[in-house]
């Protein structure tokens, strides 16, 4: 199958939920479970923010694509899915700072998925996705179908199952999908 067939938002959606596996969002988003034990809001927050964020990430990845030339881009994007391919391997953990405010379920999560989305990997991945690819909208969306994908389950199952998430095999699938990207992105271009 030939990876330029599938859609923005499927390479999206894929490569985001696949990323988003032992993130530290996912972290948060466990704790955040714990915590207030209100899936709805919770998984509505995620929604919202990953939203908020992933658009100003998409927005950036566009903009880039437009001031560079395409070989230039061609060789950012190779060399940051690399990276990135790399950073999958290293395990997450929740920054002991991350501010997780008390105001309910919803708005705690809007605020501490947004901060915590910040430089993140999956964000990163966003710019990269949608400086590849258009339009826009379908890369956002994807990437906020990811995080979903990832982060729902968590929400829902909670701390219960958490343990038995297979973390490593995960960032391992991660980093070889970052990898095959990368390599992809360099053989085929940008253009």
């Amino acid at each position: 199958m030939d990876i330029g067939a599938l859609t923005p938002a499927l390479v999206s959606a894929g490569t985001v939920a696949l990323a988003e596996i032992g993130d530290k969002t996912q972290l948060l988003a466990l704790l955040l479970a714990a915590r207030f034990r209100k899936p709805l809001p919770i998984v509505l927050g995620i929604l919202l923010a990953t939203l908020l964020n992933h658009a100003l990430a998409g927005w950036v990845g566009a903009a880039a694509a437009q001031w560079l030339t395409p070989q230039v881009l061609r060789w950012i994007v190779v060399a940051s899915f690399l990276a990135i391919a790399a950073w999958s391997l290293k395990p997450d953990h929740l920054d002991a700072d991350l501010p997780l405010p008390a105001h309910g379920a919803f708005a705690a999560t809007v605020v501490a998925f947004f901060v915590a989305e910040i430089g993140d990997k999956t964000q990163v991945a966003t710019v990269l996705l949608a400086a590849k690819y258009s339009p826009l909208w379908q890369v956002v969306a994807g990437t906020t179908i990811g995080m979903l994908l990832a982060n729902v389950p968590v929400v829902l199952l909670g701390s219960r199952f958490a343990d038995r998430l297979p973390l490593r095999a995960a960032r391992i699938a991660a980093a070889v999908l970052f990898l095959v990207l990368g390599l992809w992105v360099a053989w085929r271009g940008v253009g």
